[in-house]
């Protein structure tokens, strides 16, 4: 395939010269100057099929005029939100990206390990906060910015989000990441040698204004739109009553829809300060909006609290596309989710699901019990850690060899006898199997799913899947429903390519996170490294159409 740097193309194009393989350049776009990556977590394709007929804003707008994949796949089974960030900018399942979950066991010292722990480095706002020192250290694989900067040093990469992992897998190894932090504003990491107030530079004007709206105006949360005031009611879930309705108890900036509608402004100053898309290189911005994820964590997703999130997400949107539509290099938009999510169980059992239920971990802790007596330990080998189950000694330090392995093979036969357990399997067996083909995403099975999110010393000793709609946990005032399983509503998610112009296009078969970077870098004529996705032509710009047998390691 002919690839063309972003600046000779536009340059050809300017002089009015023909493009091989481009019988139609003059009706196409220029490639754009600015890639914007929206993620929106926790955003399933089930949510937005509820609210695609109510919205009006930017969701209204990428839905009727951009290139719609509602059968957009996050292909693997442990949904959590790190990986399903890893795969959107690197082409790779989190198998190869080297990121499982969003923590894991360190199996020699029994200790929780964040999925972007970087203990050299400090937090720019001096406090040691949120998930503690982080950087892109983990991420095991090369992002579309990193590839972007590596043959264009002069382009700007940026990412904010409200939460860290969110910024920093869009950001990748080589761009500049903030995050919302308590009774700062935005802040970062700081590696060795760097100066706090140098990387904080480039949103200083916006923490400044952000603290003093903030003590102007206390956070308040009530009803804007009548559809969702009808949704209210109480709900009894594990012996306490929860009372949906707006405001919400405990009422924090973080868990309700200003969190979006701020790191919205944030990108807008980015864009603004930083003049994104109007210089000769290209420049990229990723938004990850993290509150759709916190309310649906906090509340569910089919009450008052997410029905209000969804409009006010999209009104926040569609200023934010009404400033893209006026960046002079051009912009290019797509918009996807991490995972996707469920209701809390009790109402879904409530309204026609009966089988939606907490898991019976009375079970799990006999299985454990009955398998110290067996081997002879001194206390329960199974527990819960890291997304999975780890078999490990009372200070969740691993069993020594060949007992670990045993223990977790006997495991392993008994869970899967129990009717709440829909799929269990060690660690090292999974890895023994290769990465399955992931083209027709819908029809993995659930053990492929679940071997694209194995890692080697990251992933847990047991392999564990519930069965759908089945929970573990929970409780008011902290997570009543959330994500993680490998069933279709956690792995369907939307896909929308948008750009000033674009013409509404539904493409109903499916397509997987995977191929958004090959798609991307493809329009920006930037080479990719070996990756799983695929590029996708988008018909908007002149450029050469895809490869049809892809040679980058797209299955």
């Amino acid at each position: 395939m002919m690839k063309f740097a972003p600046a000779l193309l536009s340059a050809v194009l300017a002089a009015g010269a023909a493009v091989p393989g481009l019988a139609t350049a003059q009706e196409r776009a220029a490639p754009p100057r600015l890639i914007v990556t929206i993620v929106v977590d926790q955003f399933s394709a089930n949510l937005f099929d509820q609210y695609r007929g109510r919205y009006t804003g930017g969701l209204k707008r990428l839905a009727d005029q951009g290139l719609v994949s509602i059968n957009g796949y996050q292909t693997h089974g442990l949904t959590e939100t790190c990986p399903g960030h890893s795969t959107v900018l690197t082409g790779m399942h989190p198998a190869e990206t080297g990121l499982p979950a969003n923590d894991w066991i360190d199996s020699a010292t029994g200790k929780e390990v964040y999925c972007l722990a970087a203990p050299q480095n400090t937090l720019a706002h001096g406090r040691d906060t949120d998930n503690g020192p982080v950087g892109p250290d983990q991420l095991k694989a090369t992002t579309l910015g990193d590839w972007l900067l590596a043959v264009s040093p002069d382009s700007k990469v940026f990412a904010v989000s409200g939460k860290d992992r969110g910024a920093i897998n869009l950001a990748g190894h080589h761009g500049q990441a903030f995050w919302f932090t308590d009774d700062f504003g935005l802040t970062t990491y700081v590696e060795p040698g760097q100066r706090a107030e140098a990387r904080l530079a480039p949103v200083a004007g916006f923490n400044t204004a952000f603290r003093a709206e903030m003590a102007a105006q206390p956070v308040t949360w009530d009803y804007r739109h009548d559809d969702c005031r009808a949704l209210g009611g109480d709900w009894v879930i594990r012996g306490q009553t929860f009372h949906s309705v707006l405001p919400p108890t405990n009422l924090k900036f973080d868990t309700s829809p200003m969190l979006d509608e701020q790191t919205v402004k944030a990108a807008e100053y980015l864009l603004d300060s930083q003049k994104l898309g109007q210089g000769a290189s290209v420049d990229m911005l990723g938004v990850s909006l993290s509150g759709t994820d916190r309310i649906g964590h906090g509340y569910g997703t089919q009450g008052p609290e997410m029905c209000e999130q969804q409009h006010r997400l999209d009104e926040a949107l569609g200023g934010f596309l009404d400033r893209l539509a006026q960046v002079p290099g051009g912009a290019l938009v797509v918009l996807t989710a991490d995972h996707g999510g469920s209701d809390f169980v009790e109402r879904l059992a409530a309204r026609g699901y009966p089988h939606a239920h907490r898991a019976d971990m009375d079970a799990f802790e006999a299985v454990s019990a009955e398998l110290a007596q067996r081997f002879g330990l001194e206390a329960a080998p199974l527990q819960q850690g890291g997304s999975g189950v780890i078999v490990a000694d009372a200070h969740g330090r691993a069993l020594p060899e060949p007992l670990r392995t045993q223990v977790a093979e006997a495991a392993v036969e008994r869970l899967r006898q129990l009717p709440d357990v829909a799929f269990a399997e060690t660690r090292e067996r999974m890895l023994a199997l290769p990465l399955p083909d992931t083209r027709n995403p819908e029809m993995l099975t659930v053990e492929e799913r679940m071997r694209l999110s194995v890692v080697a010393e990251r992933s847990p000793d047991i392999i564990l899947a519930f069965q759908p709609n089945v929970v573990m946990g929970g409780r008011v005032g902290g997570a009543i429903s959330g994500h993680g399983t490998p069933w279709e509503y956690d792995r369907r998610v939307p896909i929308i390519f948008w750009w000033p112009g674009a013409t509404g296009e539904e493409r109903f078969l499916p397509i997987r996170t995977i191929d958004i970077a090959p798609t991307l870098a493809h329009v920006i004529g930037v080479q990719t490294p070996q990756v799983e996705g695929r590029c996708i032509d988008l018909n908007g710009f002149a450029v050469d159409a895809c490869d049809a047998t892809p040679t980058g390691g797209g299955r």
